[in-house]
């Protein structure tokens, strides 16, 4: 498909008959590209001058000319030669505008949406396992990588720019895949950063207090989440939503019919009935209305994953056949920190887990207390954001004060503030022994070099990040990686 600078003005003309033009019959060839960082920018780009927080692409416009930009789409008209289409938000059109150069990608696609607060990762994975063993090829978008069906690489954030997805898409489709998995966050889907992408299905995970510093309130919160279902779906879409959530359940009886309930409280549509949980696993016995009885198996462990199991068998219930089903959660991969397991050459243990809100903490903690026993010890260490939710803070000591037997409180993203504060207001939630380490490879050194055989210790926080993040500089460190070099070496 060959787009020109009139096919882009028709389209944002016919949404917004204010839309200025300049320099329109200086538009030879084809719009290839959509893209708003300059450095990116190559013969055949539509450059989108992005007025950010921190930066300002109209300041970039030269750079981007110089590096081949074809035409350009800003909010204010460009001392440049180059044609224009000026509107009065760039971001309000990027994503629809990237759709139609990139040959709306999403509609050749069975596009899967997950949002919620906790275990919107891990029901990705299930759900592209899923949807792989029925034999099709599924790129993935998300916090811990970005997929498009042949290459993979490092996510940057959970949700990128719009136009960014649009060209994932595109690349999806452009090496045979025929489904996306992709995590939507609050702050994507209240951006406008899906915009362009319609979702076949869309998934609800749980809804608990996180990044209120943005939302301000768990209703704002909530409705953010709510975009999913109300603005980037499909006539025909379907769902999941948490039916043991009350905000779930809003959703479930707000689009009846579509949306089915999953959980364990009366009334929801999909329920797990028996489940037996190891260290090797979990067999799993659901039951949707509907639909046949599934007997499951799956590699991972603990309660969450039990609901994060039934959340992604209840999406693709309809989707695909059982025997896909089956199949996809008995393959499921380990899924990069989230209860990733290391085992120690003394016999102790290490677990490695995202979990950064203290539901997901306590959640996290629960699951090896019930796997481990009591006789054995449970040493947590964590840390909080700078910049989050700071109320958080003495929860999560108290938190992991349920299970755990001795805390080890450090950094984690510390950002702009003081480390050293952040951890000496966690440790005003702690009802156990515990021990400040600022330095969080100090902190998790420390905690390897005291473990005892049978011990068990979880790392939790930055799961599979591969930095740490402080006053605007990225220091190398891995969680995961840390603990594996340590058991190499002793």
């Amino acid at each position: 498909m060959s787009v020109n600078f009139q096919d882009v003005l028709n389209f944002i003309q016919a949404r917004d008959v204010n839309v200025r033009v300049k320099n329109q019959d200086n538009f030879n060839g084809e719009i290839l590209d959509v893209i708003s960082d300059s450095r990116e920018v190559k013969p055949g780009t539509l450059f989108a001058a992005i007025k950010g927080e921190n930066s300002d692409g109209h300041d970039f416009i030269d750079r981007a000319e110089i590096n081949g930009a074809c035409a350009l789409l800003c909010e204010r008209e460009a001392d440049s030669a180059l044609p224009q289409i000026i509107v009065e938000r760039v971001r309000d059109y990027l994503g629809e505008v990237a759709s139609v150069v990139y040959d709306d990608p999403s509609s050749k696609l069975l596009m899967v949406g997950v949002t919620g607060t906790n275990g919107k990762t891990t029901t990705t994975y299930i759900i592209r396992s899923i949807l792989q063993a029925s034999g099709i090829r599924t790129g993935l978008l998300g916090t811990i990588i970005e997929s498009d069906g042949v290459n993979e690489k490092d996510a940057d954030r959970t949700t990128p720019e719009s136009s960014i997805i649009q060209r994932q898409l595109a690349n999806m489709v452009k090496n045979g895949c025929g489904a996306c998995v992709m995590e939507t966050s609050s702050h994507g889907l209240y951006l406008g950063r899906i915009k362009g992408a319609l979702y076949d299905v869309a998934v609800f995970t749980n809804l608990y207090p996180e990044h209120l510093d943005f939302h301000v309130n768990m209703e704002n919160y909530f409705e953010a989440k709510k975009l999913l279902f109300t603005k980037y779906t499909k006539p025909d879409f379907t769902g999941a939503a948490n039916f043991d959530d009350s905000y779930g359940q809003r959703l479930v009886s707000e689009f009846s019919g579509k949306i089915l309930g999953f959980g364990l409280t009366e009334g929801a549509d999909s329920r797990v009935t028996s489940s037996q949980t190891s260290i090797n696993g979990t067999d799993i016995i659901i039951e949707t209305k509907g639909f046949d009885t599934l007997n499951l198996h799956s590699p991972l462990v603990g309660d969450f994953n039990i609901m994060n199991t039934l959340c992604a068998v209840t999406a693709m219930r309809g989707r695909v056949d059982d025997e896909a089903i089956i199949k996809g959660i008995a393959n499921v991969p380990q899924v990069p920190g989230r209860l990733e397991r290391i085992d120690l050459n003394n016999g102790a243990c290490v677990f490695v887990d995202f979990a950064h809100t203290p539901s997901a903490l306590k959640s996290v903690l629960r699951v090896i207390r019930k796997l481990s026993g009591s006789e054995r010890k449970i040493i947590s260490v964590f840390g909080h954001g700078g910049g989050r939710y700071q109320q958080n803070r003495p929860e999560l000591a108290k938190s992991a004060s349920e299970f755990a037997d001795e805390i080890i409180i450090t950094s984690d993203n510390p950002r702009d503030e003081d480390p050293r504060s952040i951890t000496e207001a966690i440790a005003t939630g702690a009802a156990i022994p515990y021990k400040i380490i600022v330095d969080r490879p100090e902190a998790v050194n420390y905690a390897l070099e005291n473990l005892k055989a049978g011990d068990i210790l979880v790392i939790t926080g930055k799961g599979p990040e591969k930095f740490i993040t402080i006053k605007g500089k990225k220091i190398p460190f891995n969680d995961a990686q840390a603990a594996r070099n340590w058991r190499d070496n002793h």
